[in-house]
C-alpha cells in the first residue's frame, strides 16, 4: 500500500503544483477575456472564470453545491483507489490524475466565488469553438479516458478455470 500511496502521492503534487503555477501566471499575465496567441500562434491563452463544471456546463447549483458533489466525488475515488491491486498501475496513476485535477479545480472554487480559472483556448475547430480549460481539466479529462480503460481491460479479462468451476458449484 505505501508503494501505491507514494506513487499516486508523486503524480497528485506534480500535477496540483503545475495547475497552481500556470493558474497564478495566467491572473498574473492575461487580461479577463482578450485573447493573445501563445507558443508560436498555435495556443491561443483567455482568462475567464468558470463558474459551470466540465466544459463550462452550467448545472444549476450554487458553487457550494458544485463544492459537495466534489467532496462526494472525491471520497468515491479514494474508494476506488484503495481497491486497486498494488501492481495496478494504470488505474492508480488514472486515480491520480482525477484525484489532482478535482483538487486543483476545487482549490478555485473554495478561494474565491469568481469560478475556477480556465485560460488554455479556445480552439477554433472550424464546426465550433474548443472550450477553455486548465491543467486540472487536462489531468481530470485524461485521467478518466485511462480510467475507462482499465476498467475496460479488466473486464476482458479471461476469467481462469478454477473460477468458473466454483462458481457453477455455488450455482447448482
Amino acid at each position: 500500500m505505501a508503494r501505491k500511496i507514494l506513487a499516486a502521492g508523486g503524480i497528485v503534487a506534480s500535477i496540483l503544483a503545475l495547475d497552481v503555477m500556470t493558474k497564478r501566471w495566467a491572473l498574473n499575465e492575461l487580461t479577463h477575456g482578450y485573447t493573445l496567441s501563445g507558443f508560436g500562434d498555435l495556443v491561443p491563452l483567455t482568462l475567464i472564470y468558470n463558474e459551470g463544471v466540465a466544459f463550462g456546463l452550467s448545472v444549476g447549483g450554487s458553487r457550494w453545491v458544485i463544492i459537495a458533489a466534489t467532496f462526494v466525488v472525491l471520497g468515491a475515488l479514494i474508494v476506488l483507489f484503495r481497491q486497486a491491486r498494488q501492481n495496478d498501475w494504470l488505474r492508480i496513476c488514472s486515480l491520480a490524475m482525477v484525484i489532482a485535477g478535482a483538487v486543483g479545480n476545487l482549490i478555485d472554487r473554495l478561494r474565491w466565488d469568481l469560478g475556477v480559472v480556465d485560460f488554455i483556448g479556445p480552439f477554433d475547430l472550424g464546426f465550433f469553438h474548443f472550450p477553455i480549460f486548465n491543467v486540472a481539466d487536462m489531468a481530470i479529462t485524461t485521467g478518466a479516458a485511462v480510467l475507462a480503460l482499465s476498467l475496460w481491460l479488466e473486464e476482458r479479462k479471461p476469467v481462469p478455470e478454477a473460477a468458473t468451476n466454483s462458481e457453477a458449484t455455488e450455482v447448482a
